[in-house]
């Protein structure tokens, strides 16, 4: 390996060292007091901040000017750029910005396209230019997929296999917080002021993203990039099944799909199985809106300290057992019916172990990304995630429908099973790092990369 270049800070133990004997557990002080980490807060704000703004917001805003339901209800279809993201992935990984690096470069033209266009978004009146209003939205959903593309990327190259829980904690605390500003107080603004006043305010809001970026150290790039926009497309998926063998790298690639299934099976009908038995959608918004949401935050950030004392396959290992048995918790509601105690002891249950779930998840996908391509990488396993998430639960009904509702919930500990039956192959317990894991030694630097070096 060639030597570190000048500026780069290493942040996992030289090579060598754990065949010494030495631990490799870092402190949780060493893990979460870099500044890399609390750029990933930021960044993860900013990556948040976009989405109720072409979405939740932006449809309270056309309820508000008397937009027929029809209409609003199309909004969903901004969405669409999240999911088909992955198609232009590869030109993040193939050409490199004349400024920033890579990965600060693309994180920074996405953030200023991103502050025009929500700053555009006040020059619209939905009740007389709905069509434009409708483009520039689409143009905010592209901007902010891109974003996520390149902040994503950035995560995967800049930490090591120790800190990606950490980090994926971190940015789900500020993509969450984001949420917040846009999908509450957004709308508490909204009854003070004017909704263009709202969405500048909102643009301004990014600054905060883009000054995270500009104090961001840059992860180093020790190979050259794609050469060809043809290469950036293919060589991604040679990469990941060179690294795996082609039978294992379809297993892995079936575990991602199923991992977050019982969880998945279970929430598709939470809210249908809670209004069923009694509750009045207060109960259910309120306990879910605060409870649930600090119990989904202190989940995440227990679970990015879990990634790096024990690593990741240890911790997908634990976390997969606690998903499966926070189903137990909805099961119990449904023997006990409708107690308000029991609502919200499933709902602390149910959020704090998705949020354990999700750091070490998004640190397994991390880890399978080889920063040559790693926005192509992780914007393919993230969609294929996303596909398992939304059509393999969409049966749920269909199976809520046949049975009662403690026998659902029993029967979603059933879509575990295939999972827990990969895990020894995917992520040995006693393995540093999941089958086919690509190096990463969350190497930064404060001076932009130079291929090869």
């Amino acid at each position: 390996m060639s030597e570190t270049p000048r500026g780069a800070r290493r942040t996992s133990p030289p090579a060598g060292e754990t065949a010494r004997g030495v631990d490799r557990t870092p402190s949780l002080a060493a893990v979460f007091g870099q500044r890399k980490m609390a750029v990933l807060l930021f960044m993860g704000f900013a990556s948040g901040l976009p989405l109720f703004l072409t979405s939740q917001t932006l449809q309270a805003w056309m309820t508000k000017e008397g937009v027929d339901l029809g209409t609003v209800g199309l909004v969903s279809l901004l969405g669409l750029p999240y999911s088909l993201k992955f198609l232009w992935a590869p030109a993040l990984d193939r050409y490199i910005p004349p400024f920033l690096g890579r990965r600060r470069g693309w994180v920074l033209i996405s953030q200023l396209l991103l502050i025009v266009a929500i700053a555009a978004m006040s020059l619209h009146d939905p009740r007389k230019g709905l069509q434009l209003l409708a483009v520039n939205a689409l143009f905010i959903a592209f901007f902010s997929a891109t974003q996520d593309i390149a902040v994503d990327a950035y995560r995967v190259d800049a930490l090591e296999e120790r800190e990606m829980g950490a980090g994926a904690s971190l940015h789900v605390l500020g993509y969450r917080i984001a949420l917040l500003a846009t999908g509450g107080l957004a709308l508490i603004l909204a009854d003070r002021m004017s909704w263009p006043t709202v969405y500048l305010m909102m643009a301004g809001l990014m600054l905060l993203g883009v000054a995270a970026t500009f104090f961001a150290p840059e992860p180093v790039l020790r190979d050259a990039p794609p050469l060809t926009l043809a290469a950036a497309v293919i060589d991604p998926f040679v990469d990941f099944f060179r690294r795996t063998g082609l039978a294992w790298g379809l297993v892995i690639l079936l575990f991602t799909l199923l991992y977050q299934l019982p969880d998945r099976f279970a929430g598709n009908m939470a809210t249908s199985f809670l209004l069923d038995i009694g509750f009045t959608q207060t109960d259910i918004g309120a306990v879910r809106g605060v409870i649930g949401l600090g119990a989904t935050i202190v989940g995440v950030l227990a679970g990015g300290v879990f990634v790096a004392r024990l690593g990741i396959n240890r911790s997908i290992w634990i976390f997969a057992v606690l998903q499966v048995a926070s189903n137990l918790a909805y099961y119990w509601v449904a023997l006990v019916g409708a107690s308000r105690p029991a609502l919200v002891a499933a709902i602390v249950v149910e959020n704090f172990c998705q949020g354990l779930v999700t750091a070490v998840f998004v640190a397994f996908m991390m880890s399978l990304c080889s920063k040559r391509f790693s926005a192509t990488q992780y914007a393919l396993l993230s969609s294929l995630m996303a596909f398992g998430r939304d059509l393999l639960a969409s049966p749920a009904g269909l199976v809520a429908e046949k049975t009662t509702w403690p026998n659902f919930f029993l029967l979603t500990l059933v879509a575990a099973v295939p999972a827990l039956l990969l895990l020894p192959i995917v992520a040995p317990w006693n393995a540093d790092a999941p089958r086919g894991a690509a190096e990463h030694t969350g190497e930064v630097t404060d001076e932009p990369p130079v291929a090869g070096r």
